[in-house]
């Protein structure tokens, strides 16, 4: 994972579906390519929107972080 590229929140921010193509969102640091999943279309699930941080928000989810395994990690967040 030290191989990962490095995404500032500004360039995730842009990967929400609506501006680029792109659907990703962040989790405990990490950066998940979610653009095919049907759950995110358009950049929306329920009421969170991709481009995010969505690690203070998993808490009210009705799923576990095992989620994300389905999923390809493609880069860190920056801080």
């Amino acid at each position: 994972m030290d191989n990962l590229p490095e995404y500032t929140r500004a360039y995730l921010a842009l990967r929400n579906g609506q501006d680029k193509p792109e659907v990703w969102v962040a989790y405990n640091g990490l950066i998940y390519d979610v653009t095919r999943s049907r759950l995110w279309m358009r950049g929306k699930h329920y009421e969170h929107w991709a481009g995010q941080d969505l690690t203070d928000e998993l808490k009210d989810a009705p799923h576990t972080e095992n989620v994300f395994d389905r999923f390809t990690i493609i880069g860190k967040l920056k801080h």
